[in-house]
């Protein structure tokens, strides 16, 4: 049997075919080539199509179809991951009502503080394990409060998975996964927040059926099948957002275990067993893809918005006609610390683990007669890896030390330059592995269809690519020290 894969990303949407036995990946192929459209009609706001995201699935399947001879019928299952938090809206005719507001879309972040202030933060924090911050429940208030017929003719709200496995099966449903990372789950009574819907004023209608991350989510539509070349009726058989998922790609499903990944924004994921959370909601809790009422495995994850963000700035102004690899070449000849050039990447919306305040990026300390793009480059990279100290020292706050942490050889951590820096600043080995959302979405639905009796199953051929420790922690605790100066005073 083989297994299809697909992970709605922010810049693109990936597709990967894995043979279920021997868990290898026969092909992928991701569309579009470049980034795709995000339109920000205001700033702070950002939003994408959803019907662009299911166009680019069946342009990115076309393409694996293309790469490499295999038989589509042969697919038993499909596994979605998605990024997290956006709200897409759909009529009782499945049609969408308007764009999706994506995660790093700022406007509700003010109806998220009040929230958060007036339902209380004691009651906030034990029951939901966050503040409503900017997630996915402060948005669909903030459709009420100001589009209010749009509101009027929703039929379901989902997040972006959930409408891709509405246009493979016709079916709408969601998880306790999908709707913790919403804030709508009350932990502590096991079901969706009533004081939430209350204090918001939404209609519980508008939540989809509830079911298991590892289920049957619908079966693929007899049209829908002859449009993609797939056999009708095979089940979407897991649905996750795209940092769990990543976390159980990576094989991190008990206490202890942590995962990372450094693309448009960036991530540490760790898992839990107590309903922990952060008294100023920097890190946020989450149900894992394996959580249940009876065994509760919850992940909490530390969010950078401006990570591959970032860094795709630096390269469209300091690095034309240059290509990723080469930008890493470049600031591989400069020397640790960028000869005193400094950056914070928070130039991608409201940060969480500042306090879902919006700073903007900064380069600071230019010296016009010696920095070059080179600098550029290294002082980007190093900044996001300080920034991700910066966030590890808060979940460490909260009880969060991990051994070593996981990641996919993908994104920023092809770069030799990031990978040390994020060790040495960080203090932590990294395991990196060969594996990316789509491959990670593929095992889910295999362990969902039951092709894997067992999690571990899926993940018994996984070995790692590499393992790199700190090697420089004292002196990129020296320039970590110095780039705090430019961190926000609390």
């Amino acid at each position: 049997m083989l297994l299809l894969g697909i992970d709605i990303g922010t810049s693109s949407v990936k597709l990967a075919v894995l043979d279920a036995h021997t868990q290898q990946t026969l092909t992928s192929a991701q569309y579009p080539d470049d980034e795709s459209l995000i339109t920000v009609r205001q700033t702070g706001w950002a939003e994408q199509s959803p019907e662009m995201w299911w166009s680019h699935v069946q342009l990115a399947f076309e393409r694996c179809k293309a790469q490499h001879p295999f038989n589509p019928l042969d697919i038993g299952t499909i596994g979605i991951a998605y990024q997290m938090h956006g709200l897409v809206l759909v009529d009782e005719q499945q049609q969408v009502l308007r764009d999706s507001i994506i995660w790093c879309d700022s406007r509700a972040v003010e109806l998220g503080n009040t929230a958060f202030k007036e339902m209380g933060e004691k009651f906030c924090l034990s029951h939901l394990l966050n503040s409503p911050g900017n997630f996915t429940a402060s948005k669909l208030a903030w459709v009420k409060q100001n589009e209010p017929e749009i509101y009027a003719r929703i039929h379901k709200f989902m997040l972006p998975g959930d409408f891709i496995a509405m246009k493979l099966t016709k079916e709408i449903t969601t998880s306790i996964s999908a709707l913790s990372e919403g804030i709508f789950w009350d932990f502590e009574k096991q079901e969706v927040s009533a004081e939430l819907l209350n204090y918001y004023d939404l209609d519980s209608n508008l939540i989809p059926e509830i079911r298991p991350v590892f289920s049957e989510h619908g079966r693929l539509d007899q049209d829908v099948a002859a449009l993609l070349g797939l056999k009708a009726g095979i089940p979407v058989s897991y649905k996750s957002g795209d940092q769990p998922n990543n976390a159980l790609s990576l094989n991190v499903l008990e206490p202890g275990e942590v995962a990372a990944t450094a693309g448009t924004s960036g991530v540490i994921y760790g898992v839990s067993d107590e309903l922990a959370y952060d008294p100023q909601s920097r890190v946020n809790t989450f149900a894992h893809v394996n959580y249940t009422k009876d065994k509760q495995r919850l992940g909490i994850l530390l969010c950078i918005n401006g990570t591959g963000s970032m860094n795709r700035w630096a390269k469209q102004l300091f690095g034309t006609g240059l290509d990723y690899p080469a930008m890493n070449a470049a600031a591989a000849k400069v020397p640790d610390g960028s000869a005193g050039l400094r950056v914070t990447p928070f130039g991608n919306g409201a940060e969480r683990m500042l306090c879902n305040t919006y700073t903007g990026a900064q380069i600071s300390a230019i010296d016009l007669n010696l920095h070059t793009p080179g600098h550029v480059f290294r002082a980007v990279q190093e900044g996001i890896a300080f920034s991700f100290r910066y966030g590890l020292d808060i979940m460490r706050s909260n009880g969060l030390y991990p051994k070593v942490i996981r990641a996919g050889k993908a994104n920023l951590f092809h770069s030799e330059v990031f990978l040390k820096a994020f060790v040495n600043a960080t203090g932590v080995p990294v395991e990196l592995y060969d594996n990316d959302g789509s491959t990670g979405a593929a095992l889910g639905a295999g362990i969902g269809a039951g092709v894997y009796k067992q999690p571990k199953e899926a993940f018994q051929n996984k070995k790692a690519l590499s393992y790199t420790e700190p090697d420089k922690q004292q002196l990129f605790n020296t320039l970590y020290q110095d780039w705090l100066e430019l961190m926000p005073k609390s």
